[in-house]
């Protein structure tokens, strides 16, 4: 860690990216089973609110039963990487699928909400790792 001269170095701990970005790319089961007609079979809402259920789920354990440090900025990083995987994945799927340009790529002004709501989604995630964690006596 780099810190400036007369600063006492931070003692918290690094994110760990590589978790990050495996939590992040996890939650792709979701438009992943959308496009191939899997959560057609739990029906509408049902699958899409299920599968996110179970994203979040396994996001929660294994940052609050895996010691994560620092869980609640972990888990609003994977939502953020969710988010940011997305955009380009709907662009290429919507093209491929309808032959038309959709979703934010297309409406440039949707990114951000999409952001934003990934990052909402990390941060309650990450509060209920955290609570899991202090449940456990673990931090």
């Amino acid at each position: 860690m780099t810190h400036r001269p007369g600063t006492p170095p931070s003692t918290r701990p690094a994110v760990n990216w590589l978790l990050v970005l495996g939590l992040g790319a996890l939650a792709l089961v979701r438009p992943l089973a959308r496009i191939t007609g899997t959560a057609d079979g739990l029906g509408t809402p049902a699958g899409p609110l299920l599968l996110t259920a179970l994203v979040t789920l396994v996001w929660i354990g294994v940052v609050g039963l895996g010691r994560v440090p620092r869980p609640v900025l972990t888990l609003v990083l994977a939502g953020v990487t969710y988010g940011i995987c997305i955009i380009p994945l709907s662009a290429v799927l919507s093209t491929v699928l309808t032959g038309t340009l959709q979703g934010p790529v297309a409406a440039p002004i949707a990114v951000v909400p999409i952001l934003l709501t990934n990052a909402l989604w990390g941060l309650v995630a990450g509060l209920l790792a955290l609570a899991v964690q202090h449940l456990r006596g673990a931090r």
